[in-house]
């Protein structure tokens, strides 16, 4: 869904993940009694600190991952599960600070989508493959997860900043050639170009890609 609100003085736009709740996720039970945890005077830390990722990242990483599994919620309720709780068996190193696990967050689950997709393609196949459509390759799904990955960054911007972006570096117009077909200065194309990579930057990394 394109933002199509004014820019004002072309400041950089923060990306926002647009995510639902899952009803169905809800953070991981308690440590059992077998767990190395629930001997540990961090269990407690570590369970609040789990609830904490849940509330801040569980919608967003749902909506995220509901995108890459082309709408199958079970699979995204089971990758998200998956995801929160390698991030619950990392709490050491992931410390308090649950805002800023995010990225670590999605490429996790990104790995999660992949590695089930490669799984499923070593599977032998059950029924003749000749009438159905083909899978993607391996390599093929890391460049359409890369490819969906920077058109949701790019949906992020403004309109004005997304247009300053495409002209110059996806079509290939210098600035005076943008300027002339988006009837704006030069200067201005120059800002917005600045402004909009900024905010390529800061969506991408929430995504875990990082340059």
């Amino acid at each position: 869904m394109r933002k199509d609100a004014a820019v004002a003085g072309d400041r950089p736009h923060r990306a926002r993940h647009r995510g639902e709740q899952p009803p169905s996720l809800a953070p991981p039970p308690h440590a059992s009694a077998s767990s190395p945890r629930s001997s540990s005077s961090s269990a407690v830390p570590d369970e609040e600190l789990m609830r904490a990722l849940y509330r801040e990242h569980a919608g967003p990483l749902f909506a995220y991952v509901l995108r890459l599994v082309a709408g199958d919620r079970q699979r995204a309720e089971d990758v998200v599960q998956e995801t929160l709780i390698r991030a619950w068996k990392n709490a050491g190193r992931l410390g308090g600070a649950t805002g800023s696990v995010r990225p670590w967050l999605v490429t996790v689950a990104r790995r999660i989508v992949i590695d089930g997709h490669r799984s499923r393609q070593a599977r032998p196949p059950e029924v003749d493959p000749s009438p159905l459509e083909a899978v993607p390759a391996e390599d093929e799904m890391e460049k359409a997860l890369w490819l969906m990955t920077l058109s949701e960054a790019l949906d992020d911007l403004t309109t004005a900043h997304r247009e300053a972006l495409v002209e110059t570096y996806f079509k290939g117009r210098t600035v005076s050639e943008a300027a002339e077909v988006l009837g704006i200065p030069s200067g201005t194309v120059r800002s917005r170009v600045f402004y909009a990579l900024r905010s390529m930057k800061l969506a991408l990394e929430e995504r875990g890609i990082t340059a």
